[in-house]
């Protein structure tokens, strides 16, 4: 059985920080893209970073360049979110797909989502 837990979110002010974790287990193959979405209320669900599989580079959406960071520690994968805006309120997700190229419907495995909130 295929597991993805997130945990780490919260509600902080605008200019704060904080790591999200996502621990996955049972996961076929070792080398999976795992990426970071999120998805805000009436809004689709966007990719915020991915990392490879094949050779552990990282991409990252132009909204959250420069302010996250993915990393990837065995089988926990994190994000560092640092001077958070209120448009990044939303919903965050752990994937795991086939490579960083891949879009939304190509993932395989989803974890349950972790709620992030930043007020003004």
């Amino acid at each position: 059985e295929v597991q993805l837990v997130e945990s780490g979110g919260g509600l902080v002010q605008a200019g704060e920080s904080l790591r999200l974790s996502c621990v996955a287990s049972g996961l076929p193959f070792n080398d999976s893209a795992m990426s970071w979405f999120r998805q805000a209320p009436g809004k689709e669900r966007e990719g915020v970073s991915c990392i490879s599989g094949r050779d552990g580079s990282e991409s990252y959406a132009d909204s959250v360049k420069g302010r996250f960071t993915a990393s990837r520690v065995s089988d926990t994968i994190y994000l560092q979110m640092n001077s958070l805006k209120p448009e990044d309120t939303a919903v965050y997700y752990c994937a795991s797909g086939p490579d960083c190229d891949s879009v939304v419907s190509e993932y395989y495995y989803w974890g349950q989502g972790t709620q992030v909130t930043v007020t003004s």
